[in-house]
């Protein structure tokens, strides 16, 4: 049983408890991610384990961690329904201890190997749901700002994690990489605590009948006291919101088999494969490739030292912090579609640019040297315009778009595909860039140009809609197109959802 403080923390100071969960478990994400990429070039750790030096060995333990994720995803699904939101987060955490303090303490390369495994299982788990909790605790005005400052706490710290692999690289032995493999246990010091002053997702809790217990937190969420509780207009008509929309969906309820072959009313199906293609497209766009070998690609294609590597690697960190919490102005104000869209044309010509400085600098050795600066000046800004779109919104459009009986299984879903296609490809990119030299970044601008179609054809807008809404937009819109659909695809919160809402209000009655 975990230990709360079920009424001391209320209103506003709530909601910012729970945005600090999910904040710091993308902190602990970002850092993860940024970490290993200083840690493979360090000189101890390669005389350490020299395996490391076959690029196939290499994959495998950093792309171990994002296996290990994959499978916390899919425990998550299982956790997350059956012991709750705030349990699952806890129990991934706790893995995340695990595995920092084997890390840390390798000394054989199985040991490093399993602590990867079991971090990023941890990691897992938390991805698919801190966002997920904040998602349904978070006012529907509020939700895609809360949710966009997680995406950039995680890359707050992937950028952290550079410029300690920079500053480190003047220490020699194991302290070079034994240090910031230790240091994410900082993360475990500010989270437990905070958890012990929130409370289990309100529609978590009335889809489990404990319709009681969400009363009370949706009471606390909005500042209202026990005493008001019943003639608070804005406690009674989301708890009556939520029950309804959570009754409809009961009652067209059909099996597994049904929902896969798309027969159930609320498109169930549907709205997973469109949690899961942001989060592919997100992966096969090239960012972990860069995340996790840039070091490694700066000097080994660009051809600068190791030094100047780390600090162009922490530079490039830094400008992708300051874009990322762009993203918070913009997240509901241009929308996820928007953002989408125009990020998919912008990271294509980032790529395209590359590979061909790239291959331009590999024929003309004169002009390596200045096509290197291209190239970095390149991935520089692949990273200004990753971050405000298809780095933040496939976090927040997973978290959105699934029903509530479906919205663990898809976060799960969603988040199992990120990290099953980021194993993919961390594990060819070493490889690839070997064979393939500038090529490889071609295959990524060819990709990258593919999602603008997608988006447009295939994924309406979810901002300024509350969650209950989803399932107005998927049971009224039968056809898997959005082209020219009104009420899918433009920003602001179109009529029929808020007819459909005071609809439901007005017909499920107040019990306690």
């Amino acid at each position: 049983m975990i230990m709360s403080f079920p009424h001391r923390v209320t209103g506003n100071r709530l909601i910012a408890l729970i945005t600090l969960v999910d904040a710091v478990s993308a902190c602990w994400f970002g850092y993860c991610q940024g970490v290993f990429a200083g840690v493979l070039v360090s000189a101890d750790f390669q005389r350490l384990f020299p395996q490391i030096e076959d690029g196939n060995v290499s994959g495998a333990v950093t792309s171990c961690f994002l296996l290990g994720a994959f499978v916390g995803a899919i425990m998550a699904f299982l956790l997350g329904d059956r012991a709750g939101r705030k349990k699952a987060i806890v129990f991934g955490h706790v893995c995340n201890v695990i595995g920092a303090t084997l890390q840390f303490l390798s000394w054989s390369l199985p040991q490093m190997v399993m602590g990867r495994f079991v971090n990023g299982m941890g990691i897992g788990i938390t991805s698919t749901m801190s966002p997920v909790y904040l998602a349904e605790c978070a006012h529907s005005n509020l939700r895609g700002r809360l949710l966009v400052i997680g995406a950039s706490s995680n890359v707050s710290c992937f950028c952290l994690a550079n410029w300690i692999s920079y500053a480190l690289y003047f220490q020699s032995g194991a302290w070079q990489w034994r240090f910031p493999l230790a240091l994410q246990l900082i993360f475990p010091v500010v989270i437990f605590p905070v958890l012990l002053f929130v409370p289990e997702s309100p529609r978590w809790l009335l889809l489990h009948g404990r319709d009681e217990a969400a009363l009370q937190v949706i009471m606390r969420l909005n500042d209202a006291a026990d005493s008001d509780s019943i003639d608070n207009p804005v406690v009674t008509a989301e708890y009556r919101s939520i029950k309804a929309a959570i009754q409809i969906e009961r009652e067209s309820c059909v099996s597994t088999t049904d929902v896969l072959r798309h027969r159930d009313k609320t498109q169930n199906f549907r709205r997973l494969l469109l949690s899961c293609g942001t989060q592919f497209m997100q992966q096969f766009s090239g960012i972990n490739a860069l995340g996790f070998y840039l070091p490694t690609l700066l000097q080994e294609n660009v051809g600068f030292d190791q030094q100047m590597s780390r600090l162009l690697t922490a530079v490039s960190g830094t400008v992708y912090l300051a874009a990322a919490f762009c993203s918070i102005l913009v997240i509901d104000r241009v929308g996820r579609r928007r953002l989408m869209l125009l990020g998919s044309l912008a990271m294509s010509s980032c790529h395209l640019v590359s590979a061909l400085c790239l291959k331009v600098g590999e024929e003309e050795h004169s002009r390596m040297r200045t096509m290197g600066i291209v190239t970095v000046t390149m991935f520089i800004l692949y990273h200004v315009v990753f971050a405000p779109t298809w780095g933040g919104v496939p976090w927040v459009y997973s978290a959105e778009v699934n029903s509530l009986g479906w919205r663990s299984r898809g976060a799960a879903a969603a988040t199992a595909t990120n990290w099953l296609m980021g194993f993919v490809v961390v594990q060819f990119t070493k490889v690839g860039i070997d064979n393939l030299h500038w090529a490889f970044y071609l295959i990524f601008a060819v990709i990258c140009f593919t999602y603008f179609p997608i988006v447009f054809c295939f994924y309406p807008e979810t901002s300024r809609r509350t969650l209950e809404d989803m399932d107005q937009i998927f049971i009224h819109n039968r056809s898997w197109f959005v082209i020219g659909k009104t009420d899918m695809i433009q920003r602001n919160r179109p009529q029929a959802f808020l007819d459909a809402e005071m609809s439901r209000i007005a017909g499920e009655g107040f019990e306690r």
